[in-house]
């Protein structure tokens, strides 16, 4: 056996597609309505107003923040909007919940601008097993998002992929 060895997978035509190549810097941070509650279990409004006003907001500068309710007390939605209003020009994303959610809506939000073109009639690998925190929501919408137009998905690295998706050959119907 003679000759040049071929890396096949480099020769071939694969589009290898990276959810970690999307993840945007910033630091993930919760903040919990309750330290601004009374006894950390009730909203006095004028109080509340007065911690938030107050509070030193700019620690959070170009964070994404997700506001939590750690103690479950029933509180307004108007108290989140509230915080909202002092955050939103200095953080990147903010959401009610965990940093869980947080970090689904910010890769909903990057997966929603993914320009699908590059990916049209094309073999697509969705690479796994990153070193970031990649929800598992995330594949599940890309997969959504690009599965209309590429020819083929696997999953995996391109030596050993898992096939997930491939488009069926539609005969061409002249009459249509």
């Amino acid at each position: 056996m003679t000759g040049e060895i071929k890396n096949r997978v480099a020769d071939s035509k694969l589009i290898t597609l990276d959810l970690e190549d999307f993840y945007p810097t910033g630091k993930r941070l919760e903040v919990d309505i309750s330290q601004f509650l009374f006894q950390g279990a009730l909203l006095k409004e004028k109080e509340f107003r007065l911690k938030i006003k107050s509070y030193n907001w700019k620690q959070y500068q170009r964070c994404y923040i997700a506001l939590t309710n750690k103690n479950k007390a029933l509180v307004p939605a108007w108290a989140f909007m509230l915080i909202t209003t002092e955050l939103n020009a200095i953080a990147k994303l903010i959401v009610v919940g965990n940093k869980n959610e947080l970090e689904n809506l910010i890769f909903s939000k990057i997966i929603s601008k993914i320009d699908i073109s590059n990916y049209k009639n094309k073999s697509v690998i969705i690479k796994g097993c990153s070193k970031k925190n990649i929800p598992e929501n995330s594949y599940i919408q890309l997969i959504q998002k690009i599965q209309p137009v590429v020819k083929s998905i696997m999953y995996g690295e391109a030596c050993s992929s898992v096939p997930l998706f491939k488009k069926k050959n539609i005969p061409y119907d002249s009459n249509i």
